[in-house]
């Protein structure tokens, strides 16, 4: 009935008509009907996952798939003990990754605090206290100062009436609103003067309003709604989809050549089966699920000490391949504190320092700190600032942030006069208020009058347009002179000037000896003091942050509700807008087709004045221009873009409840340096990541090709499948999990980055892969060749007794492992450049897989388990000159690779006594 009305083109009495209402509000017999009819005014809150769909969904990976298809093809084929040893690396993985989202997931809603609002709203005729999710259409509600919105109403009657909409519009001024009806065919939510929203909050005046959506049917219940339908996949989830079309490419291709050649050689299909088996299970990277896992979550425990949680383990990856940011201007680079930081007076530009409602700050004339207690015209500033301050400020020592009553821009006025030395209390208890005019939409203007020893003193404070006009004359240094039109003029043109450098600008004037009796109708003569500038604050780290972004190769946005001078000059201040940047505002984005949008997003890094549904528009604009997007915000038109963009950042502190479900990231402390910090271990886990691939698969591949070799080459097989288990779970299992551990590379975000760096399975990794996997074929072959008597006429099905053998091949391969997990910790750097001992979980577990294999191949029981026997001093020896071709064959690539892309190489005396961390 009310969802396709435009409430804000009806007048009043028409409002009534259409809700069959009236001022006097519903009764509560009608209230309890719609109730029944409507639901309660309430957003569907998403209930929190049990910690048992939490655990069944880790296995919901093509990766797992694959290794789930081999456990039940290992059980069919009564290899019971390799099937249960890949179930437990599966269960393991499932545990951490569970445990982790669980954590996230309860933390998430420890945050939330779910308190009830309640509304005055007219029943039977008259007030009645009622819970918020008891209104519904039709119902008159009363609003006062510091009052939530509970529903989305059309006003009937306000009084002064300001309202913070930057939850729900990102417009960071609060919006005047009154009842007069709007005719404009097209417009914002932000520019619907007479209507407020679910959500927002009163910040002055009151008013009396009627409700016509509560629920889902609001503004905000709409975004809620749309959030349900919204699923975007992390990159890493997609390039992981892509690597397990790899792999599994790998393994048909190898299991129908493994066929081809049983056809031609004459062998039994089904004995072939269970080689290609074995096959499969040496390329698949049984590790890589559970290493991905622990990579994450010790990225994500150190995410934790830099005040972010991380819902999903995949998002502080996904950051580390964001190619762009787009950044909520209100609350995320500014703290929604609005500061006076300029004065003007008397020809005179004062700067003022300081950082938001805090109170210290110091006053500069030509960037010299001024002693302001010797200056007149200031301490006059001062004084009539906090005479014309309402506001109140409170801080939130549990939150760390500031909590105003009242109207911001007063309260901004009250923190000047304290910075001046004036406490609000002080000046009163002398200087008693004796009559006051507060602002009004028409005025433009808020002033007082107090009991001074010289008379009444009146004190004048509102929109420069209307003071500046009010005025007879203007301060100087000696007493005041007369205000021409010329200086009316100038004083006009220096507020345009400082409104286009992002300010806000008042107009302050006085008058010292008034009469009694002040009203709108009957202002004393008035003297013109100066202007004040106020702005958002920027956050201190935020510039820095920025740069740095900037720095790692990441393009940075800001999107605001705000207009565009505004927009434009704090992007210019914290280094988002430089020249030859566009700003792009909502109204082309509606005029610009979907075909159009990555055009006109090009070279735009301001998007000013947009809605919630533009916010889409343009992360779906970059997204289709290849760019992988991150998105911070806070408020509730923020939500939406959050779902759509790659990784959603949200605010902890000023966040809404909306925006933190949206989030993948949640800032507790809102600082968006942790963002950079985030960027940074999410490029560090995607190089281990890689790290990890390259050495699975080029092990993996060098195992396959051995075997494919063999067979080929009318060989008995190389490796028996316990071997291959060993190769798998024992020598990768604990190399790669050391990985985990990789240290970050120094001064990561400064390196170049790229699209093309985003690929999991590059170009270069795919070419290191099979040349690694190459010479430990071509190695493992050449010695287990040596070891089988050219005599027998072996099948390939090992008719005959090869311990020998079968020991020499498993043992190249092992220390073939154990020398290119070293060659994997970077794609440029020399293994001789780097220090060792950098990480230690590495060095740990290349001793212990030593260990383990030397065990296998000197104890008895063990021997008859593995099939293997003891080897002498000697072919340990022929074993390791031969494994170390790997590192000979990877040194020579990377000093081709150096030469070819000037990576300039490190001396191994200085490496080894630098920072410890290694390029990858």
């Amino acid at each position: 009935m009310t969802t396709q009305i435009n409430w804000h083109k009806q007048e009043p009495e028409d409002v009534f008509d259409i809700l069959k209402t009236d001022i006097e509000g519903l009764s509560e017999e009608e209230a309890q009907v719609r109730l029944k009819q409507d639901g309660f005014n309430e957003l569907q809150e998403k209930k929190p996952d049990s910690h048992l769909l939490i655990f069944v969904r880790q296995f919901f990976n093509p990766l797992i798939y694959i290794l789930l298809v081999a456990v039940v093809v290992m059980l069919v084929l009564g290899e019971y003990l390799d099937a249960g040893v890949v179930g437990v690396v599966l269960l393991l993985n499932a545990i951490i990754g569970a445990f982790q989202e669980g954590k996230a997931q309860d933390t998430l809603f420890a945050l939330k605090k779910m308190q009830p609002v309640e509304s005055v709203a007219l029943r039977d005729g008259r007030e009645k206290v009622i819970p918020a999710r008891e209104l519904t259409v039709g119902d008159i509600v009363i609003l006062n100062d510091g009052d939530q919105v509970p529903a989305d109403c059309r006003i009937l009657q306000s009084t002064n009436l300001l309202i913070d909409e930057s939850a729900l519009t990102g417009e960071s001024t609060p919006v005047e609103k009154n009842p007069e009806i709007i005719k404009a065919e097209k417009i914002q939510l932000a520019d619907m003067s007479n209507m407020v929203f679910k959500g927002t909050f009163i910040v002055r005046g009151h008013a009396r309003v009627v409700v016509v959506a509560t629920g889902l049917k609001t503004e905000v219940g709409k975004i809620s709604k749309e959030l349900t339908g919204l699923n975007t996949a992390m990159p890493l989830k997609t390039k992981i989809d892509k690597l397990t079309k790899f792999i599994i490419a790998i393994v048909g291709g190898v299991v129908g050549l493994f066929f081809v050649i049983g056809v031609l050689y004459g062998y039994e299909l089904s004995k072939m089966f269970l080689v290609a088996v074995a096959v499969a299970v040496s390329v698949i990277p049984e590790g890589l699920p559970v290493v991905i896992t622990l990579v994450l979550a010790t990225g994500v425990w150190r995410m934790s000490k830099q005040n972010a949680l991380v819902k999903k383990l995949q998002a502080v990856e996904a950051l580390g391949q964001a190619t762009l940011i787009a950044v909520d201007k209100t609350g995320t680079i500014t703290k929604n504190e609005l500061m006076v930081s300029r004065l003007f007076i008397a020809d005179k530009d004062y700067e003022v320092t300081g950082d938001g409602y805090n109170r210290g700050g110091e006053i500069k004339l030509n960037q010299t700190k001024l002693d302001f207690k010797k200056d007149p015209a200031i301490l006059l500033m001062g004084r009539i600032a906090t005479f014309c301050a309402n506001a109140q400020t409170v801080y939130l020592e549990d939150k760390k942030i500031w909590k105003v009553t009242g109207d911001p821009t007063e309260a901004a006025l009250l923190v000047l006069g304290e910075k001046l030395g004036f406490k609000k209390d002080s000046v009163e208890s002398k200087e008693p208020l004796t009559a006051e005019i507060p602002f009004d939409s028409k005025l433009k203007y808020h002033a007082t009058s107090h009991q001074t020893a010289e008379g009444d003193f009146v004190a004048v404070v509102g929109a420069p347009e209307v003071v500046i006009e009010k005025a007879e004359s203007m301060w100087t240094e000696n007493s005041s002179t007369i205000l021409t039109e010329k200086m009316k003029e100038d004083l006009s043109e220096k507020v345009v000037q400082l409104s286009a450098q992002g300010l806000r600008v008042l107009a302050v004037s006085y008058n010292a000896q008034a009469g009694k009796n002040l009203n709108s109708d009957n202002l004393p003569p008035l003297i013109f003091l100066g202007l004040v500038g106020m702005q958002d604050v920027v956050r201190t780290e935020a510039t820095s942050a920025i740069l740095e972004a900037k720095e790692a190769g990441v393009k940075v946005v800001m999107i605001t509700g705000d207009h565009r001078v505004t927009a434009e000059a704090i992007a210019t201040r914290v280094g988002i807008f430089n020249a030859g940047d566009r700003v792009v505002e909502g109204w082309q984005l509606e005029e610009t087709t979907e075909k159009d949008l990555p055009g006109l997003v090009e070279k735009a890094t301001v998007f000013a004045r947009v809605s919630p549904a533009h916010k889409m528009s343009i992360i779906k604009a970059f997204k289709s221009r290849g760019e992988v997007v991150a998105m911070t915000g806070d408020g509730v038109n923020d939500a939406l873009p959050l779902v759509a963009a790659d990784l959603g950042i949200a605010m902890g502190k000023i966040g809404t409840e909306v925006a933190k479900e949206a989030g993948d990231i949640i800032l507790l402390d809102d600082n968006f340096s942790s963002i950079t910090k985030a960027m940074e271990e999410g490029r560090a886990i995607y190089q281990t990541i890689k790290k990890v691939v390259l050495y699975l698969l080029s092990t993996g591949i060098g195992e396959m090709l051995a075997i494919l070799g063999a067979v080929i080459l009318g060989w008995p097989l190389p490796l028996l499948a316990t071997q291959i288990i060993w190769l798998n779970f024992v020598t990768d299992g604990f190399l790669v999990v050391a990985f985990a551990a990789e240290p970050k590379e120094k001064d990561i975000l400064k390196h170049s980055f790229s699209k093309k760096d985003s690929n999991l399975l590059d170009r270069l990794l795919l070419g290191r892969m099979f040349l690694m996997g190459s010479v430990m074929t071509v190695g493992t072959l050449i010695l287990f060749r040596e070891y089988i008597d050219p005599n027998i006429n072996y099948n390939i099905l090992n008719n005959g007794e090869l311990v020998k053998a079968w020991t020499i091949s498993l043992t190249t391969l092992a220390v073939f492992q154990w020398f290119n997990v070293w060659n994997c910790r970077s794609e440029n750097r020399s293994i001789f450049s780097q220090n060792p001992f950098s990480n230690l979980y590495l060095v740990g577990a290349t001793v212990l897989v030593v260990v383990f294999h030397l065990a296998i191949i000197y104890n008895p029981f063990l021997q008859q388990i593995f099939h293997t026997t003891a080897l002498s001093v000697s072919e340990w020896g022929v074993i390791l000159m031969v494994a170390f071709s790997i590192i000979l064959v990877e040194e020579f690539r990377k000093l081709i690779y150096r030469y070819l892309f000037n990576k300039k190489p490190t001396s191994g005396v200085k490496a080894f006594k630098g920072s410890g961390s290694v390029n990858g």
